[in-house]
């Protein structure tokens, strides 16, 4: 589904943010992407969403190289992603139903469809009961909740989480990473960046651990650490 080929970023001639990176993540996949604080991590994402290009080498989703796409083509390739942020971005002045069936107004999705999918993705993430809600009315966690279910509605080829959990206590946190886990058994690729070692260790998925720009580990059923 995504292919990392040879790639190299550069910032401003002289920064190196990575370096040479081969990855591959499979449909289906929950990754984890782990390492310090300017160790690549976000690089790797914004390149995913077309924020910026490599200075070298190719990324590919699915079939479509995306280093080769024009202005014009990069919203409809954006489409093929949903985005799960820390600070969820929820728009204070609509409701649950409203937050998230905005996510399908902005692509021109019919009615129909719109009152198809909505509800499906509520249900998913345990909120049916919440719609007519406000983001002030809810809990963080539900807040979440919310943005994942915007970020699921149109049914993207991956989802990208960076640090969905930061701003969560723990038995939150793990409510969440339920959440996820649901929607990925549901079919949707997962890649999530994180600093959160408990959690890592708990679930035991994929673990890409990135220093210096570097991939220095690749492992199934992988925790935050090496294990020696």
């Amino acid at each position: 589904m995504i292919k990392f080929i040879d790639v190299t970023k550069v910032y401003d001639n002289s920064t190196l943010a990575l370096k040479n990176i081969n990855l591959t993540i499979k449909k289906g996949d929950f990754a984890f992407l782990v390492g310090s604080s300017g160790a690549g991590k976000s690089t790797i994402i914004k390149m995913i969403f077309k924020e910026i290009d490599p200075t070298h080498g190719n990324l590919i989703l699915n079939d479509t190289d995306v280093t080769n796409l024009n202005k014009k083509q990069i919203p409809f390739y954006r489409r093929k992603i949903g985005v799960i942020f820390q600070d969820f971005k929820l728009i204070p002045t609509l409701n649950v139903y409203e937050n998230v069936s905005f996510a399908l107004r902005v692509i021109g999705a019919s009615t129909k469809d719109i009152k198809k999918k909505v509800p499906m993705a509520l249900s998913l993430v345990g909120l049916s009961d919440k719609f007519k809600s406000f983001p002030n009315q809810l809990s963080g966690g539900e807040q979440q909740r919310v943005s994942i279910a915007r970020a699921i509605v149109n049914d993207p080829d991956i989802l990208i989480a960076d640090e969905p959990t930061g701003n969560l206590d723990p038995e939150t946190a793990i409510e969440i990473m339920d959440t996820l886990d649901n929607v990925n058994k549901n079919g949707t690729t997962i890649l999530m960046a994180t600093h959160a070692k408990d959690i890592v260790d708990s679930m035991r998925k994929r673990v890409i651990a990135i220093d210096n720009g570097i991939i220095i580990r690749d492992e199934i059923r992988g925790t935050y650490d090496y294990e020696y």
